[in-house]
């Protein structure tokens, strides 16, 4: 595996952009399923080996739009994490029902757990055991179209890198390539031009 292209899945009938649906399994909306013809648009009919989704709803009706009707996998491993008594919660209902643990939220509190939901620790475990199946097989190119948060996991084991805090939006494309050191890197291309890294070495 070389390149992996991540698409979160687009808007859903319980308002993705405000509420928290987790492991919530919450249909595509009219809006979500255009997000993703854009989404393929802005891909320009890009050809991947591979075209991998979350079971849930929202992300494998968006893995066949934006893979043009491809034969799509199902990992369960890449479900979104469960907020637990959060689902379906918009961040002020948070904040209003659970003021405490919202701040340490916001914090980024080290040990924080969503309240009665999915540890994160078993989120992250079940995420990185497909990622290295994904990683093992012998296609070269994946399209993967998930989860907010497993995206965001994906490209910090990969990278080492992390995603601004509203990153990636519905329907936005985070594409990741592994370079001839065996690296991963945001982007399709290095930032660095390979005469420019030869040079430097």
């Amino acid at each position: 595996m070389r390149r992996i292209v991540l698409v979160r899945h687009g808007e859903t009938v319980g308002e993705s952009k405000i509420r928290f649906h987790g492991s919530m399994d919450i249909e595509l909306s009219g809006e979500g399923k255009a997000q993703m013809r854009a989404a393929r648009a802005r891909l320009g009919g890009e050809h991947f080996d591979l075209v991998v989704a979350s079971p849930l709803k929202r992300a494998w009706r968006s893995a066949w739009i934006v893979g043009g009707g491809a034969p799509v996998q199902l990992e369960a491993g890449f479900r979104e994490i469960h907020f637990g008594r959060w689902e379906s919660l918009t961040r002020d209902e948070i904040k209003a029902t659970d003021p405490i643990l919202f701040e340490d939220w916001e914090k980024r509190a080290s040990g924080f757990e969503y309240p009665n939901g999915e540890k994160r620790a078993v989120f992250e475990a079940r995420v990185e055991a497909v990622l290295q199946n994904l990683l093992a097989r012998s296609e070269n190119s994946a399209l993967v179209i998930v989860h907010k948060g497993v995206i965001r996991a994906i490209v910090a084991r990969l990278t080492g890198s992390t995603l601004e805090t509203d990153k990636p939006e519905l329907g936005g494309i985070v594409e990741i390539t592994r370079g001839v050191d065996g690296k991963w890197f945001l982007g399709k291309n290095s930032s660095n031009p390979k005469a420019l890294e030869e040079a430097a070495a």
